[in-house]
């Protein structure tokens, strides 16, 4: 059996050249991301266009040095310890920053209510008096409710005033017999707390008549308030000639004694006045929770008109030690009570002076 053999002929023309690889190129050249970096580093001359090797080289220059720049930015975020506050800057410097608590303070939702109860009645300075006390409610951080009572009807100068104070308030009317008993502003306030008792408003009820002036941190202390509390009072004599104090003398925030310079007061048990003392409003609609078995705003139909201050505070309040002293030591007069009405001044309707002065001066 005979076979066959194919030779295979390879021509010349098919041959590779010396030093050529099969693929028609240098049997030693390398691919062309490797010759464009050796390029890069100089170990190899490009043949053509010699002006990429700089490009290239400042590209690849600029990448290193950010990608390390990065890195070392990173680490130092990492390491907060060296972070310093930023600084703060003075226009003037004379003055000092104010320290922390005396800067304006944000609200907190978590604040008490703070409930403001002012009886007042139509004279010559109502207007002055509820327009300086809706200024300075203004100012306090909210929640706060105020509730101004009238007698007989709701004046519109008062509803004016109240519109236009910026301040959340409920306008009331006290419709009893005023003659009788009490005085007015007893009465008026018998009938706030029935309207706090009646909608279960929660919060600090304070006694704030219009005429007296008040210090803003007061209004602070009162949301501290847990059960009862009092300050002393500044009010200006009848004399007009001297300053009385009233109100408790304490140690750290205990009551200990009491001051007072009116005479006949010996009978009083606590002598405070009626806008140095506030109290829990839950006292008035949840008599439970602090253990009062009765009617709290009923019993006060028998205050004796010579106690009208002392004789509410005795019906909720059982001796000193439930009452806080404030602020610590009671060492500030945080209101003042001032007497500076006049009864020969006649109460302008609208408070406004329809005619004319009777005395024209010309004018130069």
């Amino acid at each position: 059996m005979t076979s066959a053999r194919r030779t295979l002929l390879v021509t010349d023309h098919d041959r590779p050249l010396k030093g050529q690889s099969l693929l028609g190129r240098p049997a030693n050249a390398s691919p062309p991301f490797l010759h464009g970096l050796r390029c890069l580093l100089g170990g190899v001359h490009p043949r053509k266009k010699p002006w990429r090797r700089s490009v290239l080289r400042a590209i690849l220059f600029s990448f290193i040095v950010g990608f390390f720049w990065g890195l070392l930015s990173f680490v130092d975020l990492d390491d907060s310890s060296d972070i310093s506050p930023p600084h703060v800057f003075f226009f003037d410097p004379i003055h000092a920053p104010p320290p922390a608590e005396e800067q304006e303070r944000l609200p907190d939702p978590f604040d008490k209510l703070l409930i403001i109860v002012t009886p007042t009645y139509n004279r010559a300075f109502q207007g002055y008096h509820l327009s300086r006390l809706a200024h300075t409610l203004k100012l306090v951080p909210p929640p706060l409710l105020w509730i101004v009572v009238e007698t007989k009807t709701a004046t519109a100068e008062t509803a004016d005033i109240l519109r236009r104070s910026g301040v959340m308030y409920r306008h009331l009317v006290c419709r009893k017999n005023t003659s009788v008993n009490l005085h007015r502003d007893v009465r008026q306030r018998h009938t706030a707390l029935k309207h706090i008792r009646l909608h279960r408003l929660d919060g600090i009820v304070y006694m704030a008549d219009d005429n007296n002036i008040y210090a803003l941190d007061l209004f602070d202390h009162l949301r501290q308030i847990r059960r009862f509390a009092t300050w002393p009072v500044a009010m200006l004599a009848q004399s007009k000639n001297k300053v009385i104090l009233q109100g408790p003398v304490c140690n750290g925030r205990k009551v200990i004694g009491w001051h007072t310079n009116r005479k006949g007061n010996n009978h009083r048990r606590f002598h405070v006045d009626i806008s140095g003392f506030a109290f829990n409003s839950s006292v008035l609609w949840n008599p439970r929770r602090w253990m009062y078995p009765k009617d709290i705003i009923r019993l006060l139909d028998t205050v004796t008109e010579r106690f009208e201050d002392t004789g509410f505070i005795e019906q909720i309040v059982e001796d000193e030690g439930q009452l806080e002293g404030l602020p610590n030591d009671c060492s500030r007069i945080m209101n003042w009570r001032l007497q500076l009405e006049s009864r020969s001044l006649v109460y302008p309707r609208g408070w406004q002076i329809s005619k004319n002065l009777n005395t024209v001066v010309p004018l130069n």
